[in-house]
């Protein structure tokens, strides 16, 4: 999986639409809109922040920045792909393709979440959003309270689990280290890599959080709540 951190400009637009063969390609809006096309016969619909937007193999998409601001937003690649030299001009054989004759798989295989429409998990520390859950990634816009007693450290051996710190302080534990993360600041586990975390003060902490693949952490989430 990789991770990328995007500015758009006033009507800067994305690649063609496209379609990839092995991978999912996904956004999230941070600050300002993006205008997305996803499936056979795209339609622009408005990205606004929160919005979490994910085409899987073989769906078609496009976008671009259709308003007269500028849009920040999160671009996912799950499996990477390559995607890192791709867009450093050192992958001519990355994983991107014109749509197919057929126009690909249908739209309702792709994913289109806004804040508001998300499946929500609760408790009385925490509110889960559920944003994506695909074979490839689940995403969780997670929001912890102060006295949330934090996630001991503990490790994956099965995927990749990434946090990109949205509001307050979060204390990760990486190893043997811990380390103070702040809004904008992202951290990575990899397999069998050991990582916990845990509000750092006295405010709630919000995490937009990938497993890649999810190996079924989305349905252990659920079971708890």
């Amino acid at each position: 999986m990789i991770i990328t951190w995007f500015r758009y400009a006033p009507g800067e637009k994305g690649p063609d639409a496209h379609v990839h063969h092995h991978h999912t390609d996904a956004f999230y809006v941070l600050e300002g809109e993006i205008e997305v096309s996803l499936g056979p016969e795209p339609r622009p619909v408005r990205a606004t922040p929160g919005t979490f937007a994910a085409a899987p193999p073989d769906v078609v998409h496009t976008f671009r920045n259709s308003s007269d601001a500028p849009a920040i937003f999160l671009n996912l690649h799950a499996p990477a792909s390559g995607f890192g030299d791709h867009i450093r001009g050192k992958n001519p054989s990355f994983d991107q393709h014109d749509p197919p004759p057929d126009g690909g798989r249908p739209l309702a295989e792709a994913v289109f979440t806004k804040p508001e429409d998300a499946e929500i998990l609760r408790s009385a520390v925490s509110t889960h959003r559920i944003l994506c859950d695909l074979p490839q990634l689940s995403v969780i816009d997670m929001t912890f309270q102060p006295e949330f007693e934090g996630v001991d450290p503990h490790t994956h051996h099965d995927h990749v689990d990434a946090f990109y710190v949205l509001e307050g302080d979060v204390e990760f534990r990486v190893g043997d280290e811990s380390h103070i993360a702040r809004p904008g600041n992202f951290l990575a586990a990899p397999r069998n890599s050991v990582h916990g975390f845990r509000p750092a003060g006295a405010d709630p902490i919000r995490c937009f959080n990938v497993h890649a693949p999810p190996a079924g952490f989305l349905d252990r989430l659920r079971a708890r709540d």
